[in-house]
């Protein structure tokens, strides 16, 4: 049973927990990645303004009827509800994937008998980490900041994927640790 929100005011988290739970109870399989994870794990303390999700079968051909079913429209790429004006959401092409990391196991929510996917803390970092070594988004770092300060991280995990993935991998990885407060 997909959980009843109020969509004029819900945040990023129950939002994902709603359409996650719609999705799932229809058979299609999704994981949330991008910023709303950072807002799911700072429980608010970053407003993303949209969800991202990936399917795990990459041409769904039921996605528009099943968000139609729960009153969400496709307005170009996006999805949008008439009471949801502060969230869209939006479904971003395949595979999961954390820059060259294509092995991304996501954590599991349960809500009721379905299972919800969605990025692990340590890779959400990694995935905020990927855009700011890749983009040089300096706000990516700061969502990275949040969600470490927040939750326990695999920081040899976190820093043995940024020495790898780009040259200046290391130094976006100094700055994380100094900016979250750990040695």
């Amino acid at each position: 049973m997909t959980p009843r929100i109020d969509l004029a005011t819900c945040t990023e988290a129950r939002l994902w927990r709603f359409v996650g739970s719609h999705l799932e109870s229809r058979g299609i399989k999704t994981v949330l990645v991008g910023g709303a994870v950072v807002a799911v794990y700072t429980d608010g303390a970053y407003r993303s303004g949209d969800l991202d999700f990936v399917l795990e079968r990459e041409a769904d051909d039921r996605i528009t009827s099943a968000m139609a079913e729960i009153g969400f429209q496709l307005r170009g790429r996006h999805f949008a509800h008439p009471e949801c004006e502060h969230l869209f959401v939006e479904f971003v092409p395949g595979p999961v994937g954390i820059g060259q990391d294509l092995s991304i196991v996501p954590r599991i929510e349960r809500v009721g008998h379905l299972e919800l996917k969605i990025l692990s803390p340590t890779d959400c970092v990694r995935d905020r980490l990927a855009s700011a070594i890749h983009f040089r988004a300096r706000e990516c770092l700061e969502q990275a900041v949040l969600v470490a300060q927040a939750h326990d991280v695999d920081w040899e995990r976190i820093e043995a994927w940024c020495r790898a993935e780009d040259p200046s991998g290391a130094q976006v990885f100094a700055n994380l640790r100094r900016r979250a407060g750990k040695p």
